[in-house]
């Protein structure tokens, strides 16, 4: 009896270790698939972080901003600033502004006033609905139609002509002004902190999920930017800790010339821009504006 006793133990023990790893196995399982699930559920909400205007709203960046109302085809209503300079000209172009997945318009009020220091240009920057005072829910087709008009309102209200029209992107911006810029007449592109696709950002910011194969938002840059033709800057830092700074060197060589990139030594993601990103976005414009001219004149 005690050496049956005796050799059962260990086989006991094995089948309880066992059982035990099993069980641990199968809970981690589960709530991986549950993780997955939520996400999957939740998606929006994690890459669309919208701030009302009765929860936080900034002043804007001076006494000659006006809010501006336009309409995307379902009829939901978009609300923009548009931020003139002073004795500002249609003839002078203007900058349609696609901002990031957090907060309002409003929270960039200091980065058009920067703009307008630097760049003596007119801005228009629009909500995405769902943001500030835009109705309606944000999703990657809600970001493409309220860039649409936008840009409409810029063209045929405010009488922008279209070859003036730069459109600048930042971050979750860049998908939008990106796929903008593939569609519609415009100056320049400029691209900020963005990424190659919401594909690979997902799997950059989850890496041990299977993330670029289950986020529906594409936001494709990189298949996109092919089909922009007009001068491409694209800048980001290299401190950047949530959009990787590979993202945008992917980006620059994939654009068509005329092409720049500037890179923001120790600079993260919310971090404000620089003056050398400025003086090297003017001298761009510059060079490529003397360009177009020479090509004009060798036409006539």
């Amino acid at each position: 009896m005690s050496e049956r006793t005796e050799n059962s133990t260990p086989q006991v023990t094995r089948k309880s270790w066992n059982g035990r790893l099993a069980r641990l196995l199968r809970n981690a399982i589960v709530c991986y698939l549950g993780i997955i699930i939520v996400m999957l559920f939740l998606e929006n909400k994690l890459i669309f972080r919208p701030v009302r205007a009765s929860e936080d709203w900034l002043k804007p960046p001076n006494v000659l901003v006006q809010d501006v109302e336009m309409w995307i085809a379902d009829g939901t209503k978009i609300h923009g600033w548009w931020c003139p300079v002073p004795d500002g000209e249609s003839e002078r172009g203007a900058l349609l502004y696609c901002h990031g997945n957090a907060g309002n318009l409003s929270w960039r009020s200091e980065a058009i006033a920067r703009w307008q220091k630097e760049m003596n240009q007119s801005v228009l920057i629009f909500d995405y609905p769902g943001f500030g005072r835009s109705e309606g829910y944000p999703s990657e087709a809600a970001c493409y139609a309220a860039a649409d008009a936008a840009y409409d309102w810029l063209v045929k209200i405010q009488h922008v002509s279209a070859n003036r029209l730069i459109i600048f992107g930042k971050s979750l911006g860049g998908g939008v002004a990106v796929d903008l810029a593939s569609r519609r007449t415009h100056a320049a592109l400029i691209l900020v902190k963005t990424f190659t696709s919401m594909a690979d950002e997902a799997q950059s910011v989850c890496p041990v999920l299977p993330a670029r194969w289950l986020v529906r938002t594409r936001f494709d840059n990189l298949g996109k930017i092919k089909k922009c033709t007009q001068p491409i800057f694209i800048a980001h830092g290299t401190a950047d800790r949530l959009i990787p700074f590979s993202f945008s060197q992917r980006l620059f060589d994939a654009a068509n010339e005329p092409k720049r990139f500037c890179s923001m030594e120790g600079i993260d993601h919310n971090d404000a821009l620089l003056p050398d990103f400025y003086r090297s976005l003017r001298d761009f414009l510059a060079v490529c504006a003397a360009r177009q001219s020479v090509a004009h004149v060798s036409r006539n």
